[in-house]
């Protein structure tokens, strides 16, 4: 089962990955090119991680998974929330983090994303 240290691993590996905490102290909230793509609730137990994800997808997750929801306080078409109560698989969850990092990467500036594809290289 994942835990807090893993799932912000996960996070922070990501290129560019900068942690913030702008809504509270309790939510982080993790960025590329000051865009979000992830926020982790740190004191929830079973741990809560929302992530971007494409609208389709999305929705066959929330159909499929009751453990994955529309996301929490974001815009429920393109966020979904999954708590990490050990119902879902950890290699599902490192996918959805690799979906909303690489979503959000794509609609950054071209000369940003060029400089994180060369971070992965």
């Amino acid at each position: 089962m994942l835990t807090l240290h893993t799932i912000r691993a996960a996070l922070g590996a990501k290129p560019g990955a900068e942690e913030t905490f702008p809504f509270d102290t309790v939510t982080l909230v993790v960025k590329v090119g000051g865009k979000m793509f992830a926020l982790l609730a740190l004191t929830d137990d079973p741990l809560r991680l929302s992530l971007k994800v494409d609208p389709d997808h999305g929705d066959l997750l929330r159909a499929t998974f009751p453990a994955i929801q529309p996301g929490y306080h974001l815009n429920k078409r393109h966020w979904i929330t999954l708590t990490l109560d050990g119902t879902l698989e950890d290699a599902l969850v490192y996918e959805l983090i690799d979906e909303s990092y690489r979503l959000v990467v794509r609609g950054l500036p071209r000369r940003m994303r060029a400089n994180l594809e060369g971070d992965q290289g």
